[in-house]
Parts: C-alpha cells; structure tokens; sequence
C-alpha cells in the first residue's frame, strides 16, 4: 500500500534523526517503535487514517484526534510533545507558520466570542479557578495555588493602573467579571464591564448582586466599539481580549480606548503576542489548528506592533512586562485540572469539545514554555495629560496587596 510504504519511510527517517517516545499500532497488526520505551501509543484503526501521518503538522495531528481518527494513549502533555517531534521531524526546513489577516466586524467578533466562550459555564467552571479568571495568573512563588495567583494577577493589573476609591474603572472583555468585582469591592472603584458572550454576561450580572455590589459595579453586553463618551474612565484594562481584535483594527481599537480615558487616564493592554515580527501564526500547523477549532479569526500581534499602534493613538508607553513563563504555569494547571475533570467535562461539554480543549490547553503550556508565543502586560498613559501620575519608579508595581 502506497501510504503505508510513505509512512514506513518517514518513520525510518525519524528513527535516525530524532528519538520519540511513540508507539504507532495499525489496523492489520504491524506496530512501529519510535524509542525503546514509548510512552505515549497511537492507533491507526484504518488505512484512510494514514493520511493524517505521513505528511504531519499539528494541524492534521490535532484534527485526526479531535475527530476520533486515531486512537491515542498516553499523558496529554507527553502526547503534544510527540506530536511536536513528530511533525517537526516531518517539516521540510525553513518552513514558517502563515500570515493571514482577517475581516473583522461586529457580527463577525459577536459569533467567534460566543463561539468560543459560550460552551457552558459548567465546563470552564471544572478547571478554571474559583473566580473563573480565564487568562495568565501571576506567580510570586513555586507554591502559589492558582487561586492565590490569579488573585495577585488582579491585584498586579489594579496596582499597576494605581486605581484608587472613587476612580472610574473601565474593563474592556470583563469575561466572568472578576476584575470589576475585585475594582469594585477591594478597590472603592466605580467599575464597569463589557463583554460579548451571553453566558459570561450572565454569570457576572449574578456575582454582582451576591457581593452586593449593585451601586458600584455593572456589566454591559456590549461591543467595546459602541460604549459611549469621551474621557468617561479614569483607568482603563483590557485582559486576554484584543486577540480577536484583528491586526487590521488596531490602530482604531487603541484610538477607542484613548478616546474613553479622562486626561491623564491609564490602561493596561493584557494579551497574547506573537514571536514572529511578521505576526505569523503559531508554525507547524498549530495556529491552523487554533484557528479552527479554538479561537475563530484571532491574531496575535508581535509586542513591537502593539508599541507602533498605541503610540499612533496617542498613548505613551510606560512600561512593557512579559508574563510567558507565568501563562506556561497558568495553562499547565488548566490542562491538569481539565484532565482530573474528564467525566464530568465531557458531560458538560461533549466528547469532542473536552478532545479539542484537552490538547489546546496542553499545547499552549508547551507553546509559552517554549517562546512559540508570549503575553505582555503594556501599561500606557493618555498623552496630553498636564501632569503625568506615574512615580518615577516601577517600585509600587510589586508591592503585595
């Protein structure tokens, strides 16, 4: 059989370049070891299978397991780093993940938010921690429970804005509102919320009237394009959100959020940038495979692109922090939580959805750890301001609140 001499080849190639700690098992009962103790199996139950192993990226790999075409065994993480070796081994040199620029429109944003964030309250709940904070914790030491990180996260975020009672708080994709509601209770903010995602919007509306908190802080179901005013928030953040902006919007998400801030106004801009200049995806397939199954029509800018865009807005940069190995350990404990979860993750969600977010999570973890991608926290200040309200040191950025 063609593809079977194809795959022979290719594991004959791999043997010699690279040891992987695979098993692959067809149909017909030949079985191939990739190292002398394998510890991650992977089952071809038919020869259409093949397909998806003899020319390899992550991409292909990804979707044959999501959608049941191979049958796989082994700890999640050791089976996205086989399939990494196995891809990479497979790559011709030089080769470079796309480049591609979305449409984006507010119809178009609405539908992949709630595509991607609209699963079940249920399923995040399993491994997200206590506040259902859904982006890069922040660990002050080896010890750190995710609870307590995810909190200094927030603290880390409402320290570096200054935020003080009474200030005006704005939080663009406020998720399950644990940030208002921190700026709001521990804080005396006046905090606001927006998001897109129904059950997001729902859940935080909830959180809001059990904390008592109906005078102080609100949650909106609303694009951040169509809030209202000018110079209307003192401190502005925005957390795991403008990757689905689109590199094409930038320039006029960042001049939106100049236009909301008072003068003298902060923001904190939290997300995930690409390591490539040229903004491509994530190689060897995986940002396909982001694209498609996970975060519909998101695109990472690389930092030096968020820098230009701000600064053509009118926002000067005060400070820039990378929080990498942060999200390494942050999707980490999410792929563990996931996996000790898997009954009731697949009841709350469907076999298929726990498959795609059980790799995707355990990829990110290996993708942070590994400099495929990073997270910057870029703290800007509106410019024009009369006095600039920044101390003259980074100083109080790390004080423990």
């Amino acid at each position: 059989m063609f593809l079977e001499h194809r795959l022979e080849r290719l594991i004959a190639k791999l043997k010699r370049s690279a040891t992987i700690p695979l098993r692959l098992e067809l149909w017909n009962g030949r079985a191939f070891d990739l190292a002398s103790e394998p510890k991650v199996k992977i089952g071809v139950p038919s020869p259409s299978a093949l397909r998806f192993l003899v020319s390899p990226d992550l991409m292909k790999l990804g979707q044959a397991y999501v959608e049941g075409y191979l049958r796989v065994e082994g700890p999640i993480l050791e089976v996205f780093r086989v399939a990494e070796s196995f891809a990479r081994g497979a790559a011709s040199h030089g080769s470079k993940g796309l480049r591609r620029v979305w449409r984006h429109s507010r119809k178009r944003d609405r539908e992949a938010i709630q595509y991607h964030y609209d699963v079940s309250n249920d399923f995040y709940s399993l491994w997200l921690d206590r506040n259902m904070v859904y982006s890069c914790a922040y660990f002050r030491s080896g010890t750190d429970s995710l609870e307590l990180a995810q909190e200094q996260k927030l603290d880390h975020i409402l320290n570096k804005l200054m935020l003080k009672p009474g200030e005006r708080f704005l939080d663009i994709g406020c998720g399950w509102g644990a940030l208002v509601l921190r700026a709001a209770k521990k804080y005396g903010a006046r905090a606001t919320g927006v998001t897109l995602s129904r059950n997001q919007y729902e859940f935080a509306l909830r959180r809001i009237r059990e904390e008592g908190l109906e005078g102080r802080c609100e949650v909106r179901l609303q694009d951040y394009r169509d809030i209202p005013g000018e110079g209307v928030f003192d401190k502005i953040a925005s957390v795991g959100m403008f990757e689905h902006v689109g590199l094409r919007h930038l320039k006029a998400y960042f001049a939106k959020v100049r236009s909301l801030l008072a003068e003298g106004g902060l923001v904190m801009n939290h997300g995930i940038t690409a390591s490539d200049p040229d903004n491509r995806w994530v190689g060897l397939g995986a940002g396909e495979f982001i694209n498609r199954y996970v975060f519909p029509h998101g695109e990472l800018p690389h930092l030096s692109l968020v820098l230009h865009e701000m600064a053509g807005a009118g926002l000067e940069v005060a400070d820039a922090e990378s929080l990498r190995r942060h999200y390494a350990r942050t999707c980490l404990e999410w792929a563990r939580r996931l996996e000790q979860n898997r009954e009731q993750a697949i009841a709350a969600a469907g076999d298929k959805r726990y498959r795609i977010w059980q790799i995707y999570l355990a990829g990110c973890a290996h993708g942070f750890e590994n400099e495929w991608m990073n997270v910057y926290q870029v703290l800007a200040r509106k410019e024009g301001a009369a006095s600039n309200p920044l101390p003259l040191t980074r100083d109080y950025m790390y004080r423990a609140n």
